[in-house]
């Protein structure tokens, strides 16, 4: 059954099967798939109480649509109250915090001397239970105060953005983001769980506080079905004669 459920999940990755749309008849994907109907009903039935599926007496079995997370571009907000504005609940697996010296890429973006050490918080992001992002974020450790061991195990499992201000006292003021498109490959692809070759938005950011000084590294793979970006573009005003 697991094999039957990661050829349909690449199916949809790759747009051959589509949220909304109705699955083809019963018989026609078992001989797709290379499996017996018993087998392929068992796989639909586990799919549809995760609600991934909805069947219709009469007209037949459909990808439920999944609600994608709208954000925008120019509000500097994370990814857990992107999730919650979707109306979805935002969570946590896959996680990791520790102490290391900066590596000279995130020196030069937190203006650190080498040596100098960093909080790293990795971690994969999910939304109604749905890996949507894997994100790693680095902050300088002189940040975290006296008792960085037990910040770090916060960090894991909390909007970062939320406990700078509140628990750190530090404010972000601004970010500054670069955005790609990517494939996912290898780790990336493995700890979202989706087939390689998936599209991606790669995001690079760093955070500033009140006073202009770099509080926060942050690099965020988004699962690109999982998002929807939007941006104000202002007009070019009233020209002069």
């Amino acid at each position: 059954m697991a094999a039957v459920r990661r050829s349909l999940e690449e199916r949809i990755h790759a747009g051959r099967l589509r949220p909304g749309l109705r699955l083809p008849p019963e018989p026609e994907l078992a001989m797709e798939l290379g499996v017996s109907r018993a087998t392929l009903r068992e796989a639909l039935r586990g799919l549809e109480e995760e609600g991934l599926l909805r069947r219709a007496r009469g007209a037949g079995t459909f990808l439920v649509p999944r609600p994608r997370v709208a954000n925008s571009l120019d509000q500097n907000f994370g990814v857990t109250e992107a999730i919650r504005r979707a109306g979805m609940r935002p969570g946590f697996e896959d996680t990791s915090a520790r102490l290391e010296p900066v590596p000279p890429e995130e020196g030069r973006r937190l203006f650190l001397e080498p040596g100098e050490e960093v909080a790293v918080v990795d971690r994969v992001r999910t939304a109604d239970g749905r890996p949507v992002v894997l994100s790693r974020d680095v902050l300088p450790a002189r940040l975290l105060g006296p008792r960085p061991a037990a910040v770090l195990r916060r960090l894991e499992r909390s909007s970062i953005y939320e406990l700078m201000e509140r628990q750190l006292g530090v404010a972000v003021h601004h970010g500054v983001a670069t955005f790609a498109p990517e494939a996912a490959r290898g780790e990336v692809a493995r700890r979202l769980r989706v087939p390689e070759g998936t599209l991606l938005l790669y995001l690079r950011q760093v955070d500033y506080d009140e006073e202009g000084r770099p509080v926060l590294s942050s690099h965020e793979h988004h699962l690109a079905e999982a998002f929807e970006f939007t941006v104000v573009r202002r007009g070019p005003g009233r020209r002069s004669a």
